[in-house]
């Protein structure tokens, strides 16, 4: 009886031992756990719910406001664009840049480059499928990433993105997605037969947003 009584007693033992060492490693682990990574973002609103199609771009800047005031307070070193085509085999790109303004000005302040694959002027092959899974149309919008820029957004400033597309075949059949103005921050212009993607740094703008934007859908911190 002496011998069970003891093995009985050594066993409780090990097992309170047992327990608070598990416990106590599980706690530490608990504690010292790294936090999670900084996921991707939405830095304003972007476009919400179905979309229409706006076709027909041969020769257009297409100008894209994010207004300062619209932002969320999201603090992002980088900022990235995406379009949505929903029309078309080719969209051929002259330029692209970022317009800083001060808060409800025209005066550029300061001029962002915008890429894709490296380059300012990219030809867009919407019939690939690694590029676009389906062919582009409003129900499912082809949505096309940008290079990232260094483009840091505050409150103080607008931004404008403008988009020259080139006078040519191509452009004329491209589609660009177009929301309903009650479903983005974003705002929207467009001006035809100008290329307005060359301006300085103290040049004016050709005129602020008074419409939907036309195929920004997207603008993230990655």
């Amino acid at each position: 009886m002496k011998t069970v009584y003891k093995f009985a007693t050594m066993t409780v033992v090990m097992f309170v031992v047992m327990f608070f060492v598990s416990s106590f490693v599980f706690s530490q682990t608990a504690t010292t756990k790294e936090p999670p990574t900084t996921t991707t973002q939405n830095l304003i609103r972007g476009v919400i719910g179905a979309v229409s199609s706006d076709n027909s771009w041969s020769g257009y800047s297409v100008e894209n406001i994010l207004p300062g005031a619209a932002l969320f307070p999201i603090s992002s070193t980088t900022t990235v664009f995406y379009f949505g085509f929903t029309a078309g085999t080719t969209a051929d790109i002259s330029n692209m840049v970022v317009y800083t303004t001060a808060r409800g000005s025209l005066t550029v302040t300061a001029v962002t480059p915008v890429t894709l694959g490296g380059s300012s002027s990219p030809s867009i092959n919407l019939s690939n499928t690694t590029t676009c899974p389906l062919a582009p149309s409003a129900a499912h919008p082809c949505i096309v990433r940008f290079d990232p820029t260094t483009l840091t957004m505050t409150p103080s400033s607008d931004y404008y993105f403008m988009v020259y597309f080139t006078s040519d075949s191509n452009n004329s059949s491209i589609g660009g997605a177009e929301p309903s103005p009650a479903q983005t921050s974003i705002v929207g212009n467009y001006f035809g037969g100008t290329d307005y993607t060359r301006l300085k740094v103290g040049g004016v703008l050709p005129g602020a947003g008074n419409r939907a934007p036309n195929f920004l859908m997207y603008v993230m911190n990655n």
